[in-house]
Formats: C-alpha cells, sequence, structure tokens
C-alpha cells in the first residue's frame, strides 16, 4: 500500500490511483475471460499484480499471459511475484506497443486484454495511441476491459469500441466502473481486410 503511494505521488498522471486495485474489482475485470479457451491474454499496467494474481491463478497452464507495465518498481515487484510462472510473460514496456508484444510471443491476437490504465489522466495521444493498438490487437473476436473511476472518457472510448456491458464495483477505493468493449462493426470490417496487425 505504502508503495503504491509513493509511486502515485511520484507519477500520479500515469498511475491514476492512490490504492491497489481490491479484489473484487479483480473478479469483475476478470469475468469475462472464458479462462477454459483463452490461449492468448494481455494486461496493460499490471501495478502491485491484483488482477495479474487473479489471471495466473485460473488461466490453464498452456495460456499465454503477456503482463505490460511501465513502471520500475511495479516492474520489479511483478518480476519477484510472478517470474517463472507456466506462461506468465513480463514485459518492462508500453502498451502501445502490444501488438509487436503478440508477435514476439507468435500470436496476431489476443482474446481477451485487460487494463489498469488510467485513460482519465493520461495524456490525449498517448491514449490515443493505445486504443489504436488495442483495436488491431483483439481483432474481431477478442474482448478489450478496462476500469475507470469516472465515465468522463466513455464517449471516447466508444469512438474506438462498442461498450457492451458497464459494472459498478463499490467494493473498492475509490469505487470504480468496469467497462467490457468489443470492436466497432467498421473497423472488424477493416482489420479483417487489412490481415496482418
Amino acid at each position: 500500500m505504502w508503495q503504491f503511494l509513493r509511486e502515485y505521488l511520484s507519477a500520479p498522471h500515469t498511475i491514476g490511483a492512490i490504492a491497489p486495485s481490491s479484489r473484487h474489482l479483480a473478479v469483475s475485470m476478470t469475468a469475462s475471460i472464458d479462462f477454459d479457451k483463452a490461449d492468448c491474454i494481455v494486461e496493460y499496467g499490471a501495478g502491485t499484480g491484483v488482477f495479474t494474481r487473479e489471471v495466473a491463478e485460473r488461466k490453464r497452464r498452456d495460456t499465454t499471459y503477456i503482463v505490460i507495465e511501465q513502471n520500475d518498481r511495479f516492474y520489479e515487484m511483478l518480476w519477484e511475484q510472478f517470474h517463472g510462472m507456466p506462461g506468465v510473460v513480463l514485459v518492462h514496456g508500453d502498451a502501445g506497443n502490444v501488438c509487436g508484444f503478440l508477435r514476439e510471443q507468435g500470436f496476431q491476437y489476443a482474446d481477451y486484454i485487460i487494463s489498469g490504465l488510467p485513460f482519465t489522466s493520461l495524456p490525449q495521444q498517448v491514449s490515443q495511441r493505445i486504443l489504436s493498438q488495442t483495436q488491431k490487437a483483439i481483432g474481431m473476436e477478442g474482448v478489450f476491459t478496462t476500469f475507470q473511476y469516472t465515465l468522463l472518457r466513455k464517449a471516447f472510448l466508444e469512438t474506438y469500441f462498442n461498450i457492451q456491458k458497464i459494472v459498478r464495483v463499490w467494493r473498492n477505493l475509490p469505487p470504480a466502473y468496469v467497462l467490457q468493449m468489443k470492436l466497432k462493426c467498421c473497423h472488424a470490417k477493416q482489420t479483417s481486410a487489412d490481415g496482418a496487425v
């Protein structure tokens, strides 16, 4: 908790919360994942690993789980917890490069992407790059799930995805909205026509 607060104070625009996510939020964030069928799952902004633990414990042993974290200290904490776990690939890097990280692991698309990134506070151009890459990364069938503390960026997210479900999670500090999304039809047709990502 204190380490999380320290990192928040040093970079509030990239972390976006004063406390780690709750287990209740982790359950809601992973509710859409079919763990029996998922071959590739990606996580953005894993932080201290609350969502990471939920997925790592429930995924198939042979499912590839790409965990992307840019913050130096959080990446070290993730490495200490998850390095060597079957199928878990820890990436110290930028979620905006997700398509490249997928290719490195032999995938064109991810079945599911979950995100802890604070799109409300990230610079607009950073959010645009990440969401554009996410469109390509989930393709026509994948699901993108993120959480936000407000719905100020709902319309912005809807320019990239169809929001299929919004769940309010009260048992979190602060309470959060979980948004489950898929590619918009027009983007899905374009992705299919383009082929490679």
